[in-house]
């Protein structure tokens, strides 16, 4: 960069396509497709499920604050701490709290192919957010991914008049995620990947603090062994180490093309589910989860393609400077 450069207006980078932002996304899509069988692990076997939301974004903070601190990383700045509530909000309370509540009485595999929807919700939200005009094929996709995954609700609940609750709370985690990931990947070039999550972290914390409180006197936790460990793993990796990788992915970027990893958590997490805890895979399930995930993969690919055009890469503006 020039030195006359000014603060406001940096000349653009562009920045290469790179297979090490799919193989960093495809690390953390691994290690967040134990999620939803692991919360069910741990609800189902008596924690409150506030508990469980709350609690491990407690334990992934103190984490966080530990890793800031010993390497002495600096404080976002002005606006940076703004956004930084809208990954906590999304993130850190709004997808565990939710999926928590939802898996007191969804399966996993219900739960994973309502859930499939999130890489379409988070294109959508990314488009949004950077003010893009992706082609009509986008918002088409978008909407068949937005009716397939109620509509597959609808059915195993009798018709959409069966629709339950914990439905609902899904497509809100669904919606909570996706705003989180997509302002996480942007913040993530700015404040670096581990540093976004953990700063996320530490400005839920309060307010996870004083709801892990309630659950807590509500009902003090109990568990074997194993669901204890299953909520270690949701705190350690869940919240924590899982998004070191996946906004380090995003952030390496494009990230429309590393956003498609997402694609195999559904069939991960629906694997895992039957593996793990015994549950039957239906046709309906993997009819459902093909559709929701199918639909995902074109809205996404339609993105990517109406973004990048012929450049291989994705171009961002320079860090604000003071």
């Amino acid at each position: 960069m020039s030195g006359n450069s000014s603060a406001t207006l940096t000349k653009p980078t562009v920045l290469p396509a790179s297979r090490a932002g799919l193989w960093w996304g495809l690390l953390g899509v691994g290690a967040f497709s134990f999620t939803v069988p692991f919360t069910r692990v741990v609800v189902a076997g008596g924690m409150s499920p506030l508990f469980v939301g709350a609690g491990r974004a407690v334990v992934a903070a103190v984490l966080a604050a530990v890793a800031l601190a010993v390497t002495g990383q600096r404080r976002p700045r002005g606006a940076q701490w703004a956004r930084l509530a809208v990954v906590g909000g999304g993130v850190v309370a709004g997808f565990p709290l939710l999926t928590s509540f939802a898996l007191t009485t969804a399966s996993a595999g219900h739960s994973a192919v309502v859930i499939a929807l999130l890489p379409a919700v988070t294109a959508v939200i990314a488009v949004l957010r950077g003010r893009e005009r992706p082609p009509p094929s986008f918002w088409a996709m978008a909407a068949v991914g937005a009716v397939a995954a109620v509509g597959f609700a609808a059915a195993q609940g009798g018709g959409v008049g069966g629709l339950h609750w914990s439905d609902l709370l899904l497509l809100g985690a669904v919606l909570a995620a996706g705003i989180g990931y997509a302002e996480g990947g942007l913040l993530a070039r700015e404040l670096g990947a581990w540093q976004t999550v953990s700063w996320a972290l530490v400005l839920s914390a309060p307010l996870m603090a004083v709801l892990t409180g309630v659950a807590v006197a509500r009902q003090p936790p109990t568990g074997t062994a194993v669901e204890w460990a299953a909520f270690g793993y949701l705190a350690g990796v869940s919240m924590f180490l899982g998004f070191f990788a996946w906004y380090r992915g995003l952030a390496i970027g494009p990230m429309a093309r590393v956003s498609q990893v997402q694609l195999v958590q559904p069939v991960l997490t629906i694997s895992w589910a039957a593996l793990l805890l015994g549950e039957e895979l239906t046709w309906s399930t993997a009819l459902g989860g093909l559709a929701v995930v199918a639909s995902a993969a074109v809205a996404v690919r339609a993105r990517l393609g109406s973004t990048t055009g012929s450049a291989p890469g994705v171009v961002r503006t320079g860090p604000e400077r003071t």
